[in-house]
């Protein structure tokens, strides 16, 4: 009988556990409050050529940091129409930054194949830690963070975002002076 109970607690633990972290990965974009907004902690990473880039060179564009990996299939489906909408709206302000935890070989083969032209910088394990440091506790990829001229972060998002989702949230952003 104990054990019967015991069973069923944990199976209850487990299920209200999973329904959490499935809300979690599949909320929309997270919505930060004026009161909760943050500024973006100061970091450097290396590009695919070693050289090393503060975040700060960016400093007043509107930023999409994008946590992805070349073994994420969600990440690997946004990243096209991502390099689309940088194209069209950097000039506008916008400024695309992919961080890749992943090693250097298979992520320039990638780059390469889909000719992606935003920067792309290697995280790796630092790069891990910048992703939990900016709100990514479950450690999901792809995972996506908004930044505002002044480098405040107002939106963050676990998993894959449609054209619509980030247009939605940068194009109020882009008219902000």
């Amino acid at each position: 009988m104990k054990r019967s109970v015991l069973i069923v607690a944990v199976a209850v633990i487990a299920f209200v556990g999973g329904l959490s972290v499935r809300g979690l990965l599949s909320s929309p974009l997270a919505k930060t409050s004026q009161e909760n907004q943050s500024a973006l902690p100061e970091f450097s990473l290396p590009d695919l050529s070693g050289k090393q880039h503060s975040i700060k060179e960016w400093q007043g564009k509107v930023l999409v940091i994008n946590f992805w990996a070349t073994w994420c299939p969600p990440c690997l489906k946004e990243m096209p129409e991502f390099e689309a909408m940088h194209n069209e709206l950097s000039g506008k302000g916008l400024q695309f930054i992919g961080i890749a935890i992943d090693d250097a070989e298979p992520v320039k083969e990638f780059i390469a194949s889909k000719k992606i032209t935003y920067p792309i910088l290697l995280g790796e394990d630092q790069g891990t830690k910048i992703a939990h440091d900016l709100g990514n506790i479950v450690n999901t990829l792809p995972f996506t963070v908004i930044v505002n001229k002044k480098g405040l972060v107002v939106k963050s998002h676990m998993g894959e975002l449609t054209r619509e989702q980030l247009l939605e949230t940068v194009s109020p952003l882009l008219q902000d002076k």
